[in-house]
């Protein structure tokens, strides 16, 4: 029997879902895509903005009055928003200019409560290539479209798989140092790191139990606010590297995800390399 979803869940996959047909026809034609250079290794292209427009434009209908940051058009809907959609209408670009089945639709919803706070209340990462929708609500927990979802049991390092970004060409050197120092310390310690190049679907992965942890430097509230909620809902800990919640998202974001049993030690490793670095 199909799950019963909650009215702005039903809303956040029906514009997911709407905005993903348009993609994989491009995706499947992807050598005759328009692209334009945003800047060294990070390409945006005709189907970024027209899956950004679908989602806008759904959602818009759906809850008109609710305030946007999204990654091709920045933020609109004014600054004392009560509630917000932070959305990546394609994770993962390069991958997908690739023709690389590795990329996703990204939605996080964030609300304001009275005393000011910020929290992280729905998220979906739709992965429409592979068929997967990652979803979650605050206190209602975390499912691959009807399946319930938890993070790895795993307590072992040498046992744990783990993911990251690995710095390129638009990364600031600041960035690279301290990623070498955590790549350095962890390698010799665990089962392998991986690099599949859409953070959005590394925190979903995470969520899932496929990873034990994630980590990256810098990245953008859109890559990360739907799948940081995928990872609590699931039982894990998603915070930056001082421990600190990520509701009220920064521009630059350093993040550490992780089951209960890694994510203190890799958090640790990484706070470490930053000061070090």
């Amino acid at each position: 029997m199909a799950m019963r979803l909650s009215p702005v869940m039903t809303v956040m996959q029906a514009a997911a879902d709407k905005a993903s047909k348009r993609l994989l026809r491009d995706f499947n034609e992807v050598e005759q895509l328009q692209v334009s250079i945003k800047g060294p290794g990070d390409f945006v292209s005709q189907a970024d903005m027209r899956a950004e427009r679908t989602l806008k434009e759904e959602l818009e209908r759906a809850r008109p009055g609710y305030a946007f940051l999204m990654e091709e058009s920045g933020e609109s809907g004014g600054d004392n928003w009560t509630w917000r959609w932070v959305v990546d209408p394609l994770d993962g670009t390069t991958n997908f200019l690739h023709g690389i089945p590795h990329w996703a639709i990204s939605i996080g919803l964030q609300r304001r409560l009275p005393d000011g706070s910020i929290e992280l209340v729905a998220a979906l990462v739709y992965n429409p290539a592979a068929g997967e929708m990652f979803w979650a609500e605050k206190g209602v927990g975390a499912y691959l479209n009807d399946r319930r979802i938890r993070v790895s049991a795993r307590r072992d390092m040498l046992e744990s798989l783990f993911a990251t970004g690995i710095p390129f060409a638009k990364v600031s050197p600041k960035r690279r140092l301290p990623f070498a120092r955590v790549m350095g310390v962890l390698m010799p310690q665990v089962a392998g790191i991986r690099r599949f190049g859409a953070a959005a679907l590394d925190l979903a992965w995470v969520a899932a139990g496929r990873y034990e942890g994630y980590w990256e430097f810098g990245i953008k509230p859109w890559d990360c606010a739907a799948g940081a909620l995928i990872v609590r809902e699931a039982g894990g800990h998603c915070t930056d590297p001082d421990g600190n919640d990520l509701n009220d998202l920064p521009d630059d974001v350093l993040i550490v995800a992780g089951n209960s049993h890694m994510h203190g030690k890799l958090r640790e490793i990484v706070a470490e390399s930053l000061t070090a670095a």
